[in-house]
């Protein structure tokens, strides 16, 4: 699972390529002593409006976008806009992270790393990221976009991104992709680098199906399965499947629940420690065909679909 990080308020500069990692925890990298989160940490943590629940509905791979925001620890994604980029800007890049916490980067090379999983100012995340970007597009190279609170009237992703464009996530191992030359990275950086890695969850998304992420734990594995269904609906049919035992995913696996993301509903399955990505990806792919049929189902549920869909909405998975 992807540690959320909050964003910084602070005075924040590349220097010399170090790049620390501030967790809540931390000293404020304003310098004033003060954990982070009892200082610049607190206002973003306060200061939220009326919500949207849906803030990537409309995206090509929504279910990516919310398994980045909550699940992936270290990936990225190449971003096409609808409009051309600016002279100087030959990419724009998201990222479930970024050092020091930034909203977002505007590389020394004048290419844009957007992150993902800072906290936001308002209650809709489209719009603060939407916000993000468009300061990193001017912003000189080699410096980071500090947060603040997007314009009410400002636009949201959806009205800067291109629709038609594939939505691919790169699952990285570990956060290089923070600096261009990790391999020889000064060892302040190096050791920034192994601290951030360290905390990193092994995470896989699967090929065969949308939205789905492998991840290992140190007692278990475990399948999350970001879905695009409406909610009531899904829980039907896995309930169906659950009460004809055919919601697992292969021997030793077992559907334990489920959680909702930003409107979706994402499934969770234990996997015994064994079983790999890899493993999974031929189940996933027949319980999909499984689930297809399931929701095309209107017949009312059986006393023992009931039975097994309370038991599925009794058990909440959460994300800490």
């Amino acid at each position: 699972m992807a540690k959320k990080r909050p964003q910084t308020k602070g005075k924040s500069h590349v220097s010399n390529g170090e790049i620390p990692v501030v967790g809540a925890r931390e000293p404020c990298p304003c310098g004033s002593g003060r954990r982070y989160k009892a200082c610049h940490g607190r206002a973003a943590a306060h200061a939220v409006t009326e919500l949207v629940q849906r803030p990537f509905e409309g995206l090509a791979g929504e279910g990516d976008w919310i398994a980045l925001r909550e699940l992936v620890p270290a990936a990225t994604v190449r971003l096409t806009l609808k409009e051309s980029l600016p002279d100087g800007v030959p990419s724009v890049t998201l990222a479930t992270v970024l050092p020091m916490a930034w909203p977002a980067l505007r590389r020394d090379d004048g290419s844009v790393l957007l992150g993902l999983q800072n906290d936001t100012s308002s209650g809709d995340l489209s719009r603060d990221l939407a916000d993000t970007l468009q300061r990193a597009l001017t912003a000189e190279p080699g410096t980071p976009v500090q947060a603040r609170r997007a314009p009410a009237e400002g636009p949201r992703l959806q009205d800067l991104l291109d629709p038609a464009a594939a939505f691919e996530p790169v699952v990285h191992t570990g956060f290089e992709f923070w600096v261009p030359d990790s391999e020889n990275a000064s060892p302040e950086v190096a050791a920034s680098l192994e601290r951030a890695n360290a905390a990193a969850i092994p995470t896989v998304k699967l090929s065969g199906v949308d939205g789905a992420y492998w991840c290992e734990t140190p007692d278990k594995n475990h399948l999350r399965w970001v879905m695009p269904h409406p909610e009531e609906r899904l829980l039907d049919a896995l309930a169906r499947l659950h009460a004809a035992g055919t919601s697992s995913l292969g021997e030793g696996t077992r559907l334990v629940g489920s959680f909702r993301a930003h409107g979706l509903t994402v499934p969770v399955w234990d996997l015994p420690t064994g079983v790999s990505a890899e493993d999974v990806e031929k189940p996933a792919a027949e319980f999909a065909e499984r689930l297809a049929t399931a929701l095309d189902s209107e017949a009312p549920l059986t006393v023992e679909e009931r039975r097994a869909r309370g038991g599925l909405t009794n058990r909440q998975v959460t994300l800490s």
